[in-house]
């Protein structure tokens, strides 16, 4: 037994031994205690789906209401911003992992219209388009939160369609860079620091009134604005109309637009009582820049449109970032129906759901859907002939340790808002379903097509999106036509009396 012995006291009480022990009893320890999931070594790590937290108040009720004023430059060159394209540490793209096979002409999935007639509207006005008819210019409005703020997949679109159907202009744009990330692709676009904002994601405007933009500008003497036509690139070369839309009211200012560097007219904002104005500014075709600079009192101004005289496809990229869609519905409702009846658009693209699961299951599925209809509801009342297209969330991603593991309540918002455009007779384009369904999003992310942040598109991203979505309108677009429901119909680019002054 004395072998036995020394064979306990020098090995078995040896300090590798023993260290070995206590990794093994510690990792016991971590296995059974709850809480201690991602430093468990033996057991497979959860791949369960996670709950984001909010990182903004549900409602934006909870906003102050006043201003926020702008302290930085806008600078804007008409290049679509990169983003985040690459992944650190476990999740650094894959070696070999390449882009999906995206440049089929097939949409990697059709439009959702149950009813077969949802987009008809729109699809009469590409008609008219196609067929070169005097005005025939089919305006598409695209509201959405961060990925359209900085342009995502609405430059796509807007790309695409005018390379089928013509180059009718680019669109409404913001007055400055309500937020950093605002961003419009092929137009060149500056502001000065000087101007005060309010926005539908605050701090609220009393009056309700934001314009097409969901955002209001005010500005004392000398603050800047520049608009011009892209110096560079294939797209957006030309502008033969610049429409600014201010608002006339008590005590306003005055602000002196100029154009190409000269002076075109004043334009006082002093009226009797609160009124959105248009005006309007007529060029030759070509490439031209317009400059809005504060003179006196205390202007209120909104956006700036491009557009183009000849048949063609505008889309206004309408972003608000952090917003939800029932967001929305803090325009005060008249001069909501105002402002959608003055663009006209024969198209009205949503594409929200990226903050809707920030929100988790802390705002009720039904009282999402009961919202997001009503937000809907009221573009159907002011635009009776327009078409409607709910572009559905994308997947979404959180990090537990060395996995990504998909959002819980992503295919509970997709639900919704399927239902909610059906219910509403709009099409749906299912994004999460042509991403590849649960889990793409780490996938993207690992092909370079997701950003770091596992919620947003990189710019590769967002033009696969884009680029699907575009195909998607276009089969529908063909198979509509072939059954012969585009008749001849009334256009939907004549001004309505409702329609701001101009």
């Amino acid at each position: 037994m004395d072998w036995l012995r020394a064979f306990g006291k020098d090995v078995l009480l040896s300090r590798p031994v023993l260290a070995a022990a206590g990794v093994l009893l510690a990792s016991g320890v971590v296995e059974l205690v709850p809480g201690l999931e991602r430093l468990r070594l033996w057991r497979a790590r959860t791949t369960e789906a996670a709950e984001p937290k909010s990182e903004v108040p549900l409602a934006p009720s909870a906003f102050a209401t006043g201003e926020a004023e702008l302290r930085t430059e806008s600078h804007g060159d008409g290049r679509v911003p990169e983003g985040t394209t690459a992944a650190q540490g476990p999740i650094a793209a894959a070696p070999g992992a390449g882009l999906p096979d995206f440049l089929d002409k097939e949409p990697k999935v059709p439009i959702v219209d149950p009813s077969g007639a949802a987009l008809d509207g729109f699809f009469r006005a590409l008609e008219r388009t196609r067929l070169k008819q005097p005005g025939a210019i089919t305006r598409i409005a695209h509201f959405g939160d961060s990925i359209v703020v900085s342009d995502y997949v609405s430059s796509t679109l807007r790309r695409r369609l005018q390379e089928k159907f013509g180059d009718s202009g680019h669109g409404y744009m913001l007055i400055a860079n309500a937020w950093p990330a605002y961003s419009h692709a092929d137009v060149e676009r500056y502001a000065t620091v000087g101007w005060n904002v309010s926005r539908i994601v605050g701090p609220l405007a009393p009056d309700g009134m934001y314009g097409l933009g969901c955002v209001s500008f005010s500005a004392d003497k000398n603050a800047l604005a520049r608009f011009g036509t892209a110096s560079s690139g294939d797209y957006g070369r030309a502008v033969s109309r610049f429409s600014i839309s201010y608002l006339a009211q008590p005590n306003g200012g005055a602000f002196e637009v100029r154009l190409d560097g000269k002076p075109e007219r004043q334009i006082d904002t002093a009226a009797p009582e609160k009124r959105v104005q248009v005006a309007e500014i007529d060029v030759p075709d070509g490439p031209h820049q317009l400059e809005l600079q504060t003179q006196r009192g205390r202007s209120r101004l909104f956006g700036v449109v491009m557009e183009r005289d000849r048949p063609g496809v505008v889309l206004d990229a309408l972003g608000i970032q952090g917003a939800r869609l029932r967001f929305l519905d803090q325009q005060d409702d008249a001069h909501w129906a105002e402002q959608l009846r003055w663009r006209r658009p024969d198209l009205i693209v949503y594409q929200f759901g990226a903050n809707e699961s920030g929100d988790g299951f802390l705002y009720p599925m039904a009282d999402y859907r009961r919202t997001m209809e009503a937000v809907i509801e009221q573009g159907k009342k002011a635009l009776p002939e327009s078409s409607c297209l709910v572009i559905g969330a994308m997947d979404r991603a959180a990090k537990r340790g060395d996995e990504l593991i998909g959002i819980a309540v992503i295919p509970s918002i997709l639900k919704e808002q399927r239902g909610a455009a059906e219910r509403m007779g709009c099409g749906f384009f299912d994004t999460y379903t042509a991403m590849g369904g649960p889990g793409s999003m780490a996938i993207w992310v690992k092909r370079q097509l997701g950003q770091a942040d596992l919620t947003h598109p990189t710019a590769v991203g967002a033009d696969v999106i884009g680029t699907w979505v575009y195909r998607a309108l276009i089969k529908r677009y063909r198979e509509r036509l072939e059954t012969g429901a585009l008749a001849a119909a009334p256009s939907n680019s004549a001004p309505t009396s409702s329609s701001p002054s101009r």
